[in-house]
């Protein structure tokens, strides 16, 4: 049942599938493992990067593209729920004919993009994708009728999402069963059925032309498959998947602008995250989401606390101190990558078990002499 479920592509890592597991475990028990709006918002942010990470990742690892656009979907998303919550109302219909028109205006600018680029090799097409994204995100601050320009939107979601919605009066182990509970299983249950979906994808055999055609698109072309049509394809299903994620981080902040979907450092973020948890792989994306997110959200924190152990050696106290914390998580990246070229899901499936050590026979009892007679 759980290889069906996983589309038989199972971990094939001891040391992966308990990373897995534990991860999984995490996000959805931290609302009572670890109480508090941070924490909250820390898992909620992990739940939004796995999606839109893995939804890039169907882009470069499994067919060879390199696109900077992928924030615009994600932005579009985001967008599509800000303005249709904020024009209509907080109401469900509202934000299914937000989300809807998002993902339409989302097909039709990877198909456009897809028909007029995906032609054009390497970096010429990277240099068309972020032409588009920039100029996106600058029509985004000037249309402030619609966006709310640098401002951006804050909108109220269905009264069910909203943090005054109680479910129960009566806490469960201490948590109130409110609606920012709600929101936060709602995207729980929304990432887990759309990372499935992409396992899905990546598995079929659409799939498996897709990364042929990353290995080598001529022969893939000269074997009989449209390369166009299947890198088109694969671009419109990254574009939508991405869409879906800014309208899960749309419906958690309740807010929405510029720097909040369509910032450049995002998509940096996301290529960071790609390349940690191990190209071409949708459980890299799970496991690099959930460090980067974490060590970018507590590293701080840490430092902090390091700073202040260390307050006797004043030149190690500085060097730790919290102000610094983009030197060390570049570091830490650094690492990363210097030890897992691979990534980290790459790594721990190179990592072979050993094989168990043959028995030693079991040496046979000397005859006595006598009974040999």
């Amino acid at each position: 049942m759980l290889n069906r479920l996983l589309s038989h592509d199972l971990p094939r890592s001891r040391v992966l599938a308990v990373l897995l597991v534990a991860i999984v475990l995490a996000l959805a028990f931290t609302p009572f493992l670890v109480p508090g709006v941070k924490a909250l918002n820390v898992a909620a942010k992990v739940l939004v990067f796995i999606v839109l990470v893995a939804s890039f990742d169907l882009l470069l690892g499994y067919t060879g593209i390199v696109s900077f656009a992928h924030t615009m979907f994600f932005g579009i998303g985001a967008y599509g729920v800000a303005i249709a919550l904020t024009r209509m109302g907080p109401g469900w219909g509202a934000l299914a004919l937000g989300i809807g028109c998002a993902l339409a205006l989302s097909f039709l600018l990877a198909l456009a993009i897809g028909l007029f680029s995906l032609r054009v090799r390497a970096i010429f097409f990277s240099m068309i994708t972020l032409a588009f994204a920039a100029a996106f995100q600058t029509l985004a601050s000037q249309l402030s009728e619609f966006t709310g320009g640098e401002d951006g939107l804050t909108f109220k979601v269905p009264p069910q999402l909203q943090p005054s919605f109680e479910l129960s009066s009566t806490p469960l182990f201490g948590v109130d069963l409110d609606g920012r509970l709600l929101s936060y299983y709602l995207l729980f249950g929304v990432a887990v059925v759309l990372v499935l979906a992409m396992l899905r994808i990546v598995n079929s055999p659409f799939g498996r032309v897709t990364q042929a055609i990353r290995e080598n698109e001529f022969r893939a072309e000269a074997v009989g498959y449209r390369v166009v049509v299947y890198r088109t394809t694969s671009a419109i299903l990254s574009a939508l998947f991405a869409t879906l994620a800014g309208a899960m981080l749309a419906i958690w902040l309740r807010y929405n602008g510029p720097d909040t979907s369509l910032s450049f450092e995002i998509m940096l973020d996301v290529l960071l995250i790609v390349v940690i948890g191990g190209m071409g792989t949708i459980y890299g994306a799970v496991i690099g989401s959930a460090l980067f997110v974490v060590a970018q959200s507590y590293l701080q924190d840490l430092l902090r606390l390091a700073s202040e152990a260390t307050s006797g050696l004043p030149w190690l106290s500085a060097l730790l101190s919290p102000d610094r914390w983009l030197l060390w998580l570049g570091l830490l990246f650094v690492l990363s990558v210097y030890y897992f070229p691979t990534g980290i899901v790459g790594k721990l499936r190179s990592i072979k078990p050993r094989p168990p050590q043959p028995r030693p026979p079991a040496s046979q009892p000397r005859r006595s002499p006598a009974l040999t007679k």
